[in-house]
């Protein structure tokens, strides 16, 4: 079967045409194929499919089978290769998600070749029966959490998917890998969360390091870069128009007063080729 692997800021994604290949049982395909030693290795699984809402669907599956509502560098991976392939036409096109029907915006050059991906991703939801976070409060800002004595002040949002915000003073002092697994599993979380850890630069400028539910430590979270402007222009700490570097690279987000949500980067296509043995993944017509 063959794919695409593709990458935004650092979160890499293994992309199958749906249009070519009838797939079934998808939890299982992105355990087999994103497996970084038995199988291609990714953060997720990708796949496009003919939509009835919008100009085409996007399936998002975690490395570890889980399926996402949404994943903010996967849609620009996405579109870039959909735009690619001719699976669309026009630069700017509607992809439908669980998380709702996204509209993307595509920059290219001379040769039509995508340079960088601008999506709208809808309102950030600050209720917590819809993020969801186990508090007494509609809202979960700055709160507090115990993690092995520790305490830590968070902030919740949904942005497709959960996110909490943890801005921290130096974010290289930080155990991302253990608070980030502690605090996506914890109660006050009943369908688990992701974790960002924010160092704020300037007004403009901030550093992010993420834990991803159901993928684990990411080099670059497109929805938890959303999430951490939209919070910290809430707290009044960031302007409307940030530049965000994680670890794996750079992309802007902008808010506005509605807090809805812009973000903007690029995409890049790693390698093409042809996965064996995954033959009982697909549906013979």
């Amino acid at each position: 079967m063959k794919f695409t692997k593709m990458e935004a800021a650092g979160n890499d994604f293994i992309i199958f045409d749906g249009f070519e290949y009838n797939i079934k049982d998808c939890e299982n395909l992105a355990l087999r194929v994103c497996d970084r030693h038995f199988g291609v290795g990714a953060d997720g699984l990708l796949v496009c499919q003919e939509s009835k809402l919008a100009d085409i669907k996007m399936l998002y599956y975690n490395s570890d089978g889980s399926q996402g509502e949404m994943c903010g560098n996967g849609i620009r991976c996405f579109s870039k290769y959909v735009y690619e392939k001719g699976l669309v036409k026009g630069s700017t096109f509607t992809v439908e998600t669980l998380a709702g029907i996204k509209t993307v915006q595509l920059e290219t050059d001379e040769h039509k070749r995508v340079k960088t991906v601008k999506v709208n991703m809808g309102k950030a939801v600050f209720d917590t029966k819809y993020i969801t976070v186990k508090l007494e409060k509609e809202k979960a800002i700055e709160e507090k959490l115990d993690i092995d004595g520790e305490e830590i002040v968070f902030s919740s949002v949904l942005v497709g998917v959960p996110h909490t915000v943890i801005f921290v003073e130096d974010i290289k002092d930080v155990d991302i890998n253990g608070l980030g697994g502690k605090i996506e599993n914890h109660h006050l979380f009943p369908k688990k969360t992701n974790v960002n850890f924010v160092e704020i630069t300037s007004r403009k400028d901030i550093n992010i390091y993420t834990w991803e539910r159901g993928a684990g430590r990411t080099l670059g979270c497109g929805t938890g870069s959303c999430a951490s402007v939209v919070i910290g222009k809430l707290l009044g700490r960031l302007d409307k128009k940030v530049h965000v570097r994680t670890e794996g690279g750079e992309l802007e987000v902008s808010v506005d007063e509605e807090y809805e949500i812009f973000m903007k980067g690029g995409a890049n296509r790693i390698c093409h080729g042809f996965i064996y043995n995954v033959n009982d993944f697909i549906v013979d017509e």
